[in-house]
């Protein structure tokens, strides 16, 4: 399938494609037609990476941003999250191994089924089947399904992790941050997410943001948890 972004610019192509690897596993791919050097890539949750950020537990800065690390209990069920930019879902992943129930929410429907592919292969695995049991994919646009007045108070915590526009002054990106950029256009519009979210999460709105970079929308956060090469700003909710 051939894929032609509905965007201003021009010259980007990609084609969806499933495709077996050396371990045998068929995963529904993106390729960019129009970088014919770049490998595919795919949604992939079980690989040894995200093993190794799953196994550090809800005391690594995103459980603790998220709020995973406090007692809850058997009455309030597991921690209600919506990834309102899932792109390919690593870090709402991360989060249903280790507890939580995450909503991945995406806009582009390219980008939903690479998530959808994903899913399906986690609930194959047994010890990964459970988290994905406690994933729903969403498409749809950010604000709107913020907004909604259905969903204000649905989630405990609101995750934004927005990609970042290209100032021309950065270090190159990964290639498949490239190749997300093309396809969706990036993240823009990142700012308007932010007053929505703080008014509808129920609890708390997490943002990830580069180290040194200014907070979105230049909103200062309730606190921050530091990693080695970004933070995650945690703005609480007074009414909760």
């Amino acid at each position: 399938m051939t894929i032609t972004p509905d965007r201003e610019a021009r010259g980007f192509s990609f084609a969806l494609e499933t495709v077996t690897a050396a371990d045998g596993i068929a995963r529904l791919s993106l390729r960019a037609l129009h970088r014919p050097k770049f490998g595919a890539i795919c949604a992939d949750w079980l690989t040894p990476d995200l093993a190794r950020r799953i196994a550090a537990g809800r005391k690594q800065p995103l459980a603790k941003a998220v709020g995973l690390n406090k007692p809850r209990t058997p009455d309030e069920g597991p921690l209600q999250v919506l990834d309102a930019t899932a792109g390919l879902g690593r870090d709402g992943f991360t989060l249903a191994m280790l507890g939580a129930a995450v909503s991945l929410l995406e806009r582009n429907p390219t980008t939903c089924a690479l998530l959808r592919d994903a899913r399906l292969r986690a609930l194959a695995v047994t010890g990964a089947q459970a988290a994905a049991e406690r994933i729903e994919i969403l498409e749809g646009d950010a604000v709107q399904v913020i907004a909604d007045p259905a969903n204000h108070g649905r989630w405990d915590a609101i995750y934004l992790d927005p990609m970042y526009p290209d100032d021309g002054k950065s270090a190159l990106p990964s290639k498949e941050m490239q190749l997300l950029r093309e396809l969706t256009g990036g993240d823009a519009d990142a700012d308007a997410l932010l007053l929505p979210a703080l008014a509808s999460a129920a609890r708390r709105v997490v943002v990830k943001r580069p180290s040194k970079a200014p907070p979105l929308g230049g909103i200062a956060p309730s606190l921050q948890f530091d990693g080695t090469q970004l933070r995650f700003d945690v703005y609480l909710n007074p009414r909760a």
